[in-house]
């Protein structure tokens, strides 16, 4: 039952994370020019144009997860490299954005919540807002396809020109699924979340 309890308390976290972080991408690519996330319906917060529906389920059941990824046009870009890294950056930039806006309401409950079983419900549900945030920016940030930090780091060092990144793009979903099974991503995850979890003053 507590487990139930605390899987309903982290889903405002994930559908306010997920949503922000897939509109973030299609509002940058939007301003740098590109009319595909509007014509596709994703220049919204409503979590519904968003939502994976098993991406939701995995990130609730198995702590990892994914939205309904925005497609992008290079082509109507001024400078590609620069802006496809704007866009890949945009979504983990705004978890991190939601984590810290929502730490302050997080840390005043902490200290002001007292017995009260109501106020303590509303503390872990921002709670889990803050690390569930926090864990989709660092998770995200992994350089594995088709995580944001692949396209980070293809941007950043022009790697995509080189013939053996098409073979590491078409197959990076199966290492990021054998790193997930051997709790590799947890391992990097968890102590980064700590890290920012002590600088917003909440551990």
């Amino acid at each position: 039952m507590y487990s139930v309890i605390t899987k309903i308390m982290t889903l405002p976290g994930i559908i306010l994370g997920l949503s922000l972080h897939e509109f973030a991408h299609a509002w940058m690519s939007d301003k740098l020019g590109d009319p595909t996330p509007q014509r596709q319906g994703r220049l919204t917060i409503n979590p519904i144009a968003h939502i994976d529906p098993i991406g939701f389920i995995a990130l609730l059941i198995f702590g990892f997860g994914w939205g309904k990824p925005v497609m992008i046009d290079p082509g109507y870009y001024r400078k590609p490299r620069r802006d496809e890294f704007l866009v890949a950056i945009a979504g983990v930039t705004m978890n991190l954005i939601v984590a810290i806006v929502l730490s302050f309401p997080t840390r005043w409950l902490m200290y002001n919540a007292g017995s009260s079983d109501l106020m303590s419900i509303v503390f872990y549900i921002f709670y889990y807002a803050v690390v569930i945030n926090l864990g989709l920016m660092i998770f995200n940030l992994i350089p594995v396809p088709p995580l944001d930090g692949w396209n980070i780091i293809t941007q950043i060092f022009d790697i995509q020109k080189y013939s053996w990144w098409r073979y590491v793009y078409q197959y990076g979903q199966w290492v990021l699924i054998v790193l997930i099974c051997l709790n590799v991503t947890d391992i990097i995850i968890s102590p980064v979340i700590q890290f920012f979890l002590k600088l917003l003053q909440l551990a």
